[in-house]
């Protein structure tokens, strides 16, 4: 008995090895199966390709060739071919880090429910591919092309193929613009700017910076450059990735709000041409509108509400040119949009010269005028108050710094607090007259040239007499 006892134990002994070593083969051979690569493994001709076709976790497109790509689904769809190309591409020479070899289960590489199915063809051949999971210890990707095998590819497909509809749009381009030639506002303020280089002979302006004017009957006013530019880029970098619809009808204009835009900003330029060939000059338009519904309250509305309504979110589109997109801007870029009236786009500081080119003033005070005057140019300029050599610095901020808190034509009615008569190194304007009128308990009414022009806060007068006192008192 003892005997039968052992051989049986020997017997199950041998019987648990047995199982183990076909386990270790089996698990070898699958093991073998496994190889690195490296190479190759699918290449498809970009140019023969028909149609493209996949289907992710958030949609299934497909899109097929005639004279160009279209979307199966409605060919009015503006499809991005360099986006089609981009997405063909990925298979132009797909290469993998790894080739698993007569796979047997898919599913423990996700690929018995792939999360993405991909499928071109050409005139010859139909291509599936399939993205299965994430290789989070390789980070790769499994991948089928229908030859038997599984492959962790050298880049994920799923960085590109995870597109939707509106990803695949071809949305209109805004242009960077060097410069404008002239620009076209119409909406509650509509006018005409130009463009017009500075030169020492210019009757336009005290500024050496300025080169855009507005058109005022014959005479030009002067805007400020810097917010020009920034306006423009406004345009330049607006986000266009909202669209409502593609495919824009008369019923849709209206729904926007585009029938009638709030604003329609028409700039001529010319690009800068990358070859080094003459460009010709061409012409970007752009109109802007919020909701019809909330433009209307907004209208309506009394100026108390509308300072509240500030503070709020504005829904509002765009449109570029007689394109069929309109878009959805976000609230802030239709505020600097919007922004592109006369008072939005002109000089705030009251003295707009050049420090540099100050030769002397004269500044009438409480009944006394003081005379400053310079010696000197450039760097080795200095400014004397009589026979003294004097700091200039504080006189030099306080009138740099004096800026409108807004813009009125209205005369003076009270009574006139100070007055500066700049005297400049400029043959065609050899001196500019600045005057402060009180006006309220906290601004001030500026006069340049004997024209109205705009209110500062008084606190910035204030600090214009200081400096003043510092120097003659």
């Amino acid at each position: 008995m003892k005997r039968a006892k052992r051989i049986c134990a020997l017997l199950g002994v041998l019987a648990v090895v047995c199982i183990v070593t076909v386990f270790v083969v089996k698990h070898e051979e699958k093991q073998e199966n496994i190889r690195n690569s490296g190479e190759v493994v699918l290449e498809v001709d970009a140019d023969s390709v028909q149609s493209i076709s996949w289907e992710n976790e958030s949609d299934s497109l497909s899109f097929h060739k005639e004279d160009g790509w279209l979307y199966d689904d409605d060919t009015a769809f503006p499809v991005n071919e360099e986006k089609i190309n981009e997405l063909i591409g990925q298979f132009e020479a797909f290469s993998a880090a790894f080739i698993i070899e007569e796979v047997s289960d898919y599913s423990q590489y996700g690929l018995d429910n792939p999360i993405c199915t991909i499928e071109l063809a050409t005139e010859e051949t139909t291509y599936e591919i399939t993205l299965g999971n994430y290789s989070a210890m390789d980070s790769q990707r499994y991948v089928s092309i229908g030859d038997g095998n599984v492959y962790l590819a050298t880049n994920d497909p799923l960085d590109y193929f995870d597109a939707t509809l509106s990803d695949m749009i071809l949305n209109d381009e805004t242009p960077s613009f060097d410069h404008a030639e002239s620009i076209d506002f119409k909406g509650s303020d509509s006018y005409h700017v130009v463009y017009q280089e500075y030169t020492e002979d210019s009757p336009y302006t005290y500024c050496e910076d300025d080169v855009y004017f507005k058109e005022n009957g014959e005479e030009l006013l002067p805007l400020d450059t810097s917010l020009v530019n920034s306006y423009l880029s406004s345009i330049t970098y607006l986000d266009l990735s909202d669209y409502m619809t593609y495919n824009a009808g008369e019923e849709d204009l209206a729904t926007y709000g585009l029938d009638d835009p709030e604003l329609t900003v028409t700039v001529q330029y010319t690009p800068d041409e990358e070859d080094g060939s003459e460009a010709t000059s061409q012409t970007f338009t752009i109109s802007i509108s919020r909701d019809p519904e909330e433009r209307q309250k907004a209208e309506s509305t009394t100026d108390d509400s509308d300072s509240e309504d500030d503070e709020e979110e504005v829904t509002a589109y765009a449109r570029i040119g007689d394109s069929k997109i309109i878009y959805k801007i976000s609230s802030s870029s239709y505020e600097s949009l919007m922004a592109a009236s006369y008072n939005d786009l002109r000089h705030s500081e009251v003295l707009t010269a050049s420090f540099d080119d100050i030769t002397s003033m004269d500044i009438s005070l409480d009944g006394t005028v003081y005379t400053i005057t310079t010696d000197g140019k450039g760097e080795n300029k200095t400014f004397h108050y009589g026979e003294e050599e004097i700091s200039i610095d504080d006189l030099q901020s306080a009138l740099e710094d004096m800026t409108a808190s807004s813009f009125t034509d209205e005369r003076p009615s009270q009574k006139e607090g100070i007055a500066l008569t700049i005297y400049l190194d400029n043959e065609v304007h050899p001196q500019v007259e600045i005057q402060l009128y009180r006006y309220d308990g906290e601004n001030c009414l500026v006069l340049i040239d004997g024209e109205p022009v705009s209110l500062v806060p008084r606190s910035d007068v204030v600090d214009l007499i200081e400096a003043i006192n510092a120097i003659v008192l």
